[in-house]
């Protein structure tokens, strides 16, 4: 972001992510017509997770640190389980209420733990709107991949958004395209293995558990990016990590594991085991 424009790098690493999960499906051989519900799912969840969230991080990542995004981020577990009771029919239960709770408490704790300076930053309010386009794009993820192969959801969502994203920085940053071949060596380096790595197999892989356990579960795993997050940020880009931070990850964290249901599951599994342990 420090050094290439961060629309039109976005919109081609998007790209290669793209050609990353087509190479895929042409040696799996997975590919197939999609019908036109599959489409609209797609489309809908290229639209939301591609090009709205991708657009809306490469912004906000030039106004805020890493850090704070990335905890901003971990909110998006809790979403999607917010989404699954206002559009799947799940259940709102005592623990789901605690969890939101406990998350709205993580973000009280990120923007500094006082109520009299509680006011996100321009930046800050990009990410949020970043992180609940995301969670939205999980459930039009998980309607396409009932009969579609997620591979194949995945590619097709990357390289037509790039194409969208491309569409975006030609706006947003017309000098873009002469900007890309300014940055030093190892950035390009950094690009391609963001590109295919990262975003390529990382999609192909989210994407593929999304289909075999559902959005909420999978979601659950977001809960170690606020963790590498911190860390790396940390480690690589010297941000110095607040102690109000460290309490806003973790009321997020214990959010998560309450408002994804995951609490209340061991809860459950423990008393069968319990109740089957007594009746033996």
């Amino acid at each position: 972001m420090e050094e290439l424009p961060p629309q039109t790098m976005t919109a081609f690493r998007i790209m290669m992510a793209g050609f990353t999960a087509l190479i895929i499906i042409i040696f799996a051989k997975s590919f197939r017509r999609l019908s036109k519900r599959e489409w609209v799912y797609t489309l809908l969840g290229m639209l939301f997770s591609v090009v709205l969230h991708h657009s809306l991080i490469a912004v906000g990542l030039t106004m805020i640190d890493a850090s704070t995004a990335s905890l901003i981020l971990s909110l998006v577990p809790l979403t999607t389980a917010i989404l699954a009771v206002l559009f799947l029919g799940e259940q709102l239960t005592k623990f789901r209420i605690i969890g939101f709770i406990l998350a709205l408490s993580g973000v009280f704790f990120i923007q500094g733990g006082s109520f009299s300076d509680i006011q996100l930053s321009k930046g800050e309010l990009i990410l949020f709107i970043a992180m609940f386009v995301q969670a939205i794009s999980f459930i039009f993820v998980k309607k396409a991949t009932a009969t579609l192969d997620s591979k194949q959801v995945t590619a097709i969502m990357y390289l037509l958004g790039s194409i969208g994203l491309l569409i975006i920085s030609f706006m947003a940053e017309p000098k873009g395209i002469n900007e890309m071949t300014s940055a030093p060596l190892f950035i390009y380096f950094l690009f391609i293995v963001s590109g295919v790595v990262a975003t390529g197999l990382g999609y192909v892989v989210f994407n593929a558990a999304i289909q075999q356990i559902g959005a909420g579960k999978t979601a659950i795993f977001n809960n170690f990016v606020p963790f590498f997050g911190l860390v790396f940020s940390a480690l690589f880009l010297n941000e110095t990590i607040t102690a109000s931070q460290t309490v806003g990850f973790m009321f997020i964290v214990a959010g998560v594991l309450f408002g994804t249901g995951y609490i209340e599951k061991l809860r459950v599994t423990k008393h069968k085991r319990i109740k089957s342990q007594k009746s033996v």
